[in-house]
């Protein structure tokens, strides 16, 4: 991979290391409930599937950073299939909980993977 891809993999994983620290441990937090707009009640209520979510990006994370150590075609394979996956999650987000998602989520990895395939 080129080093714009590898740096766009890595703000597409620090991203999703942010969502895991926010969802897993922030929820409940003036910040989080910030965030994510919720009110203390909902966060309260909600705290279980958050963190399930939040654990959710943290292996998206582990991926992505996989895909920046491993040699290739492995990385090449783990960065596209990681970075799918986020796209994917980003535009489901988007279309069920905010269109913000979009911007956040899936916007960044999709750069990140033209990067990547670019650089194939």
């Amino acid at each position: 991979m080129t080093l714009l891809a590898q740096i766009l993999v890595g703000i597409v994983a620090a991203l999703h290391l942010g969502f895991l620290l926010l969802e897993m441990f922030a929820w409940n937090t003036p910040r989080g409930r910030a965030t994510f707009g919720t009110t203390r009640e909902f966060a309260a209520q909600s705290a279980a599937l958050a963190a399930n979510q939040g654990l959710y990006n943290g292996f998206l994370a582990a991926g992505l950073l996989w895909s920046l150590i491993a040699a290739d075609p492995v990385a090449f394979q783990a960065s596209v299939f990681f970075l799918g996956c986020v796209i994917i999650a980003g535009l489901y987000g988007a279309k069920t909980v905010n269109t913000r998602i979009f911007f956040i989520q899936a916007v960044p990895a999709a750069l990140a993977l033209a990067a990547v395939l670019w650089s194939r």
